[in-house]
């Protein structure tokens, strides 16, 4: 159909009914049936949609209220985008981005209905502020649903998603690392708390792979860092060695070592999760006894206990390493190992009992049932795995000690003296089996 030039000079209007020559009519299947009286000079204008269904080349055109008529049936809750689109055909350019900029929500309902239009001057629009806005996680969800069906044009909303290349992933991971094994100043602490845990992270695998692969060059980077932060801590042990009764009272002094403990906990995740724990574990066992000396020199309060928790996770996780052969020490190592740390969380656990029942205070330990747990099955792998002469000693002071509850030894002593039992009986038979093969 022609469509009429518009010779007023007065703009137009939507709804403006006296002036209007197409009434665009949205109807949902739940029966909702609205008039919009409009003019088909901007119709075309602004939309292809419009263009098409209001040109010669469409096959029908319908009359309603005695002017062309244009259907366009749509879904209930998408109906008010529609009337918005509408509206917004008529709003000036330069007041365009403040019409729309009402929420991520409203700004890519209206892009739906712009896209589905043909509407390059809206779509421009709602493309620069869900670009630029900042996106809660649903409606970052939607916008991951929605967008990629939209065609090249809307793409640049999903920019802040793509992937990163390999290169700018490796770069903030070393920068990262190289912060969360510093010493800042105070006021940095929770940054250096953000940045372990991202890197443990982007480590992970979870319901996605990791962000990067571990490669020798990663693999180097950590240790490096790991030796520097073990480097500091012994340093700090040494320091408080040296002059013992004075500096373990000095509240600066634990809260240093408090927090070296910490960092190297969470090294312990990073290496444990790069399969690289041996330097550690190496250095932990060989400044293992200076540090329990140092620990056992102070009184039950609050903040030595939280201390020496934290020596008692990080020591789980060195146990573990050994206990499941990730970490393959000598014999004399992992006796010496036992024979040190097994009495101290004997100790340990009956005095955080009885400290976090008496006290109501804010600061009361909080212990991980998990973390009594992974030392006992630590322990037990342990020794199982030694001489059984060095596991019968053990398992004999275990036996006649008052703390015998934890940890439980239970099953290290039973596969003792199962192994003892039918020791001679399975040596024997190797023996007639090796007699045997050498006669033939």
């Amino acid at each position: 159909m022609e469509i009429a030039p518009n010779e007023s000079k007065t703009p137009s209007k939507i709804g403006d009914r006296p002036t209007s020559d197409v009434v665009v009519r949205l109807r949902t299947q739940d029966g909702r049936d609205d008039w919009l009286y409009c003019h088909s000079h901007i119709l075309v204008e602004e939309s292809k949609y419009f263009a098409d269904r209001l040109s010669d080349s469409w096959p029908t055109c319908q009359i309603l209220d005695s002017r062309n008529c244009v259907e366009v049936y749509c879904e209930e809750p998408d109906l008010d985008y529609h009337v918005n689109v509408l509206r917004l055909f008529y709003v000036i350019a330069d007041s365009l981005m403040t019409e729309i900029c009402h929420g991520v929500r409203n700004a890519l309902g209206i892009l739906r209905v712009a896209v589905k239009f043909g509407c390059p001057r809206i779509i421009a629009v709602c493309v620069d502020y869900l670009e630029a806005v900042p996106w809660e996680e649903a409606e970052e969800e939607e916008l991951l649903n929605t967008i990629p069906g939209m065609g090249s044009k809307v793409e640049p909303v999903l920019a802040r998603l793509q992937p990163v290349n390999p290169a700018a992933v490796m770069k903030i991971f070393l920068a990262a690392l190289q912060f969360a094994t510093s010493s800042p100043p105070s006021p940095l602490n929770d940054l250096k708390t953000t940045a372990q845990e991202q890197l443990e992270y982007l480590l992970t695998e979870d319901d996605d792979a990791p962000l990067l692969t571990a490669d020798e060059e990663i693999k180097l980077e950590v240790i490096r860092c790991a030796n520097r932060l073990f480097d500091r801590f012994n340093n700090l042990v040494e320091s408080l060695l040296c002059d013992l009764q004075e500096s373990i009272s000095d509240a600066g002094k634990l809260q240093s070592l408090h927090s070296c403990l910490t960092d190297l906990s969470w090294a312990c995740q990073i290496l444990g999760k790069l399969e690289i724990m041996r330097d550690f574990v190496c250095s932990w066992t060989e400044l293992s006894m200076k540090l329990v000396k140092i620990v056992q020199q102070k009184e039950a309060e609050n903040q030595i206990l939280k201390t020496m928790l934290k020596v008692l996770e990080v020591t789980a996780k060195v146990l573990e390493a050994v206990g499941y052969g990730i970490v393959v020490l000598p014999t004399v190592k992992r006796l010496h190992m036992v024979k040190l740390w097994l009495p101290f969380v004997r100790s340990m656990k009956p005095l955080v009992d009885s400290f976090t029942e008496e006290t109501d205070d804010d600061l009361t330990i909080k212990v991980d049932s998990e973390l009594w747990q992974s030392l006992e099955s630590a322990f037990v792998s342990i020794i199982l795995a030694l001489p059984s002469v060095d596991q019968a000693d053990i398992l004999t002071e275990w036996l006649e000690n008052q703390q015998i509850q934890y940890p439980d030894l239970t099953e290290a002593f039973e596969v003792w003296c199962y192994r003892s039992k039918v020791s001679k009986r399975r040596l024997a038979a190797l023996g007639e089996d090796h007699n045997t093969a050498k006669t033939v």
